[in-house]
């Protein structure tokens, strides 16, 4: 016999469909109409001091007076620091910020603020309204949006848009295993290990993200992701 419980969570959990549509609703209806975007990400904990916070400012800065948006988690750490540098600008700085547990709250650097309570809906805004990913060194939580991204530039469920892992020290032990594991073994198919590339220099990843930009034409042909 089902507890009283269960029967309560199987007589909610249709319900929750509406809170998962509003939320989609409310953050495609904001996110429509920032124009194309970048998303950064990278750890909550990484300090103002630490050279990597830095080198997201200058980066968020860069993109930011290029008149690209600028997406984050909308916390502390990295995506602070890129938020900051997009509001530098006075570009667009946006915050995706997600409820938890231990609560998160919201960096004081982003003037399009958005709030999630599911983490799926969330992630398909990151992707959806970007045109370009940039990956700060990380937690578990950056190595998931990683592979997930990754996995859909692999899978073309979304266009080949520029993934940028940044910081060569951070990531060369990942990429190592990738190559003598995945791809010597043939986890993965040959080319795929050029889905993203490696650099220590936000002038580079700015370059590359507006040259993609470049090639695709103007904001209104730019193409998106689940479309």
């Amino acid at each position: 016999m089902e507890n009283s419980t269960t029967l309560t969570f199987i007589k909610e959990d249709p319900w929750r469909i509406f809170r998962i549509m509003a939320e989609f609703v409310d953050s495609f209806e904001t996110l429509s109409q920032v124009g194309p975007g970048v998303t950064i990400f990278g750890s909550a904990r990484t300090p103002a001091r630490n050279p990597y916070y830095q080198a997201t400012v200058t980066l968020a800065r860069g993109l930011a007076k290029h008149n690209l948006a600028v997406i984050t988690g909308g916390g502390p750490g990295i995506m602070a620091a890129a938020n900051r540098g997009a509001s530098r600008a006075h570009g667009k700085s946006i915050g995706l910020n997600i409820e938890l547990p231990l609560e998160q709250k919201g960096n004081l650097y982003t003037n399009i603020p958005i709030n999630f309570h599911y983490f799926f809906a969330r992630k398909v805004c990151f992707v959806k309204y970007s045109l370009g990913f940039v990956f700060m060194p990380g937690g578990f939580g950056t190595l998931d949006e990683f592979f997930e991204v990754l996995t859909l530039v692999q899978t073309r469920r979304i266009p080949r848009f520029p993934l940028i892992l940044f910081g060569k020290t951070y990531w060369t032990g990942l990429i190592k295993w990738m190559r003598a594991t995945l791809d010597a073994g043939k986890f993965i198919s040959e080319g795929d290990m050029e889905l993203f590339r490696v650099t220590d220099d936000p002038q580079e990843a700015i370059d590359v993200i507006l040259d993609y930009k470049n090639q695709v034409g103007p904001p209104e042909v730019v193409p998106r992701a689940f479309s």
